[in-house]
């Protein structure tokens, strides 16, 4: 048992910060917005976290968990801010137009990042140190924000906030004509999952160990895309098991190509191709899924029994 949570602790890990990463981005869709910029936030998330650890506090020895929790807040907090002042904008654009603003918004992040001193310019920010000493034990921190993301989604959906963001998905005249402000619940949502992105981003900069602009590009938006839209974009557990999966696929793709019966070729294909497959999945999972693996009909049928 030892030998296995050595073995895919990163793994486990890894996959329900993924998790929480699909619901940032679910958040915005709840009220029909396309919004990409969940690598943005993530990426600023990560160097708030990492500047912080290595440059403000410097702690001897091993590294607290209070210092990790206050540079989750202040991550939070940040990304919350910068989420209003670019929802308030960006959130009177729709559909193409508004992922188009927002992956322009995580480009800027990025090129910023590659520039600033502060950021460790295009090499990044190394040595950030580590409140765990193996990578299975980010569970106890990991694992508690996953689940209270999924009971506040929940919660979300139930009360009058939640039924309000979906009034606007379904038909944002609609929900207008009813008294229901299309602009606040939309940036409110847009600034719940930079929030969301941000925190996330502080415990992976420790987690990874490393932070640098690769963690927010282009590339990121269409995978957490990818969450989302194969997992279930009407449900949050959807967000979340799309989560999971997408991020276990690299490494799954990973020991296929290390079978030694393949051909090179295809060895090479499987290793190297991973956005190739992802963009063939929303493709055929857009064709033969439109809503996802999870929809609420297939969980009301679960809670009935089948």
């Amino acid at each position: 048992m030892n030998d296995f949570f050595a073995t895919y602790g990163f793994l486990m890990v890894s996959m329900v910060l993924g998790a929480v990463l699909g619901l940032s981005l679910y958040l915005p869709l709840m009220a029909g917005q396309l919004s990409l910029a969940s690598p943005g936030f993530y990426a600023l998330g990560g160097y708030i976290a990492a500047i912080l650890s290595t440059q403000v506090f410097q702690v001897e020895g091993n590294y607290p968990l209070s210092l990790l929790l206050l540079e989750m807040i202040a991550a939070g907090l940040v990304c919350g801010l910068l989420g209003v002042g670019v929802g308030v904008p960006a959130l009177r654009l729709r559909g193409i137009y508004l992922a188009i603003a927002t992956i322009a918004f995580v480009e800027v992040l990025r090129v910023l990042a590659l520039n600033l001193e502060i950021t460790g310019g295009a090499v990044g920010i190394f040595g950030i140190p580590q409140p765990f000493q193996s990578a299975i034990e980010y569970l106890w921190i990991a694992l508690p924000l996953l689940f209270a993301s999924m009971a506040f989604v929940y919660r979300l959906e139930k009360i009058r906030v939640g039924r309000a963001l979906i009034a606007i998905r379904e038909d944002e005249l609609a929900a207008d004509s009813m008294g229901i402000n299309p602009t606040y619940y939309k940036v409110l949502a847009f600034t719940l999952g930079a929030i969301l992105a941000g925190v996330v981003g502080a415990i992976s900069a420790h987690f990874i160990n490393t932070w640098n602009a690769r963690q927010g590009t282009f590339d990121a938006s269409i995978i957490y895309l990818t969450f989302v839209l194969i997992g279930g974009s009407r449900t949050f557990a959807g967000a979340v098991l799309g989560g999971m999966i997408f991020t276990a696929l690299p490494e799954i793709l990973r020991a296929v190509a290390d079978v030694p019966s393949l051909p090179l070729w295809l060895s090479q294909f499987f290793r190297d191709g991973r956005l190739i497959i992802f963009g063939f999945l929303i493709v055929m999972g857009t064709i033969f899924f439109p809503q996802g693996l999870v929809t609420p009909g297939l969980l009301k049928k679960l809670r009935r029994g089948g």
